[in-house]
C-alpha cells in the first residue's frame, strides 16, 4: 500500500488538533551526512550528540517519538548509503549495510541542528560507535521515514518507558499542550540516569523507578496508578517484554502506543 508522503507537517498538526487514535503518518524519506559539533554526557549513561550542516534543510520531524536510523560503515570504511528515489523513499543497498534507530530529541530547523541521545551500555555496534564518535566526524542519518501520531488532545497521559524512550517522554513533555496532565514511569538501570534533564509542568507527575538484578517493576507500577476519570492515552515503549504485560491492562481502559525499542538477546530489533 502506497504511504501518501507530502505535506507531512500540516497532516500530523491535523491530527494532533482533532483526530482520535494513532494514524500513521509518512515522511518524505531523506539521507542526509552532517558533522558532530557537540558532545554531551547528559546523564552518566547518556550521550547526546548534535549533528549541524546545510544537510540538514528539510529534514522532517513532527512527533515526538520521530526515529533516525544511524547508517555506519562497512567494518572496512566503506559507506554504502541508501539513494532516494521517486516515491521519497530510500533505495537500500545489497548485501544490507548496519543501521540502529535513535529518536530525534530535537530538530532546531533555523539552526539545522539535530540532538540525538544514545544510552551507553557494554557491547553493540552502536555504543561502541558512540563512545568513540568525535566533534567533526561525519555521521549518516536516514529518515525519519514517519509518525505514529496520536493526538494532543486526551486529557491524560501516562507513558510506559525506560531509558531508551526518556528522549520521547522528554520531547513530548516540552512540545505537548500545558492544560492536559500527565503520569510518567520511567525505569533505568542505574539511579544516575534519573538525572536525565525533563521539563517541570503542572499536572506531570514523574516516577523513577530502578531495575533489581535486571527484574522490571514498570508494568506493575504502571497498573496500580490512580487515573484520573478523563479519556487517556498509554504511550508504552522500551523493552519489548517489560511493556507487554500492560497491553491486556490497557485495552478497553484507554488507547495505546506501543514500541518495542529493544528486545534482550536481540541486536538491531525490528518492532
Amino acid at each position: 500500500m502506497r504511504i501518501e508522503r507530502r505535506d507531512p507537517a500540516a497532516r500530523v498538526a491535523e491530527h494532533h488538533r482533532n483526530g482520535a487514535g494513532v494514524v500513521r503518518v509518512g515522511y518524505p524519506i531523506g539521507i542526509r551526512t552532517a558533522p558532530v559539533v557537540a558532545r554531551e554526557l547528559v546523564t552518566p549513561r547518556m550521550l547526546r550528540l548534535t549533528l549541524k550542516g546545510p544537510e540538514l534543510a528539510g529534514f522532517h520531524s513532527y512527533q515526538a517519538d520521530d526515529h533516525v536510523a544511524i547508517v555506519f560503515p562497512d567494518p572496512d570504511g566503506t559507506r554504502r548509503l541508501p539513494v532516494p528515489n521517486d516515491e521519497l523513499m530510500l533505495d537500500w543497498p545489497k548485501p544490507s549495510v548496519t543501521t540502529r534507530k535513535y529518536t530525534v530529541r530535537r530538530y532546531d530547523a533555523g539552526a539545522r541542528e539535530l540532538d540525538l541521545d544514545i544510552v551507553l551500555h557494554e557491547g553493540g555496534v552502536a555504543a561502541a560507535w558512540a563512545a568513540t564518535v568525535a566533534v567533526g566526524d561525519e555521521v549518516a542519518v536516514a529518515g525519519p521515514p514517519g509518525a505514529k501520531a496520536f493526538p494532543h488532545s486526551y486529557g491524560h497521559y501516562v507513558f510506559a518507558v525506560d531509558a531508551t524512550a526518556l528522549p520521547a517522554a522528554a520531547r513530548w513533555l516540552e512540545e505537548s499542550p500545558a492544560d492536559v496532565s500527565a503520569q510518567l514511569v520511567i525505569e533505568t538501570d542505574d539511579p544516575a540516569e534519573h538525572a536525565y534533564p525533563l521539563a517541570e509542568r503542572a499536572g506531570a507527575e514523574v516516577t523513577w523507578l530502578v531495575r533489581e538484578d535486571g527484574r522490571s517493576s514498570l508494568a506493575d507500577t504502571v497498573r496500580s496508578l490512580t487515573l484520573p476519570q478523563v479519556p487517556s492515552f498509554l504511550f508504552a515503549a522500551g523493552e519489548a517484554g517489560d511493556i507487554k504485560p500492560l497491553r491486556r491492562w490497557s485495552a478497553g481502559r484507554m488507547d495505546a502506543l506501543f514500541t518495542g525499542y529493544w528486545k534482550r538477546g536481540v541486536a538491531g530489533l525490528e518492532d
